[in-house]
């Protein structure tokens, strides 16, 4: 059984950092594409980050430059570091495989970004 569990959230200032953690059991994360999603109030999920089996890593536009996506193999754990945090990027966010899995949805972490 999939199971996929995000921490690291919280309430920052607009300019701050945070880290956001993934930890995963039942499914090698060396061996996934896995993506970070964020869904704000009131609007879709959207993806943000992908990093590949490979390693090679994908933004979206908008945290292009402030955040980075990375894996930990050896913890079976996938990070996003967020820097220059805005009040836009206030969101749950999520981890999932790429393409996601409905039944693979943790219940995400929340970031809070104070203007």
């Amino acid at each position: 059984q999939v199971q996929l569990v995000e921490s690291g959230g919280g309430l920052v200032q607009a300019g701050g950092s945070l880290r956001l953690s993934c930890a995963a059991s039942g499914i090698p994360l060396s061996i996934t594409a896995m993506g970070w999603y964020r869904q704000a109030p009131g609007k879709q999920r959207e993806l943000v980050a992908t990093i590949s089996s490979g390693g090679s890593t994908n933004y979206a536009d908008s945290v292009k430059g402030r955040f980075t996506i990375s894996r930990d193999n050896d913890r079976n754990t996938v990070h996003l570091q967020l820097n220059s945090l805005k009040p836009a990027d206030t969101a749950v966010y999520y981890c999932n495989r790429i393409p996601y899995i409905m039944g693979y949805w943790g219940k995400g972490t929340l970031v809070t970004v104070s203007s």
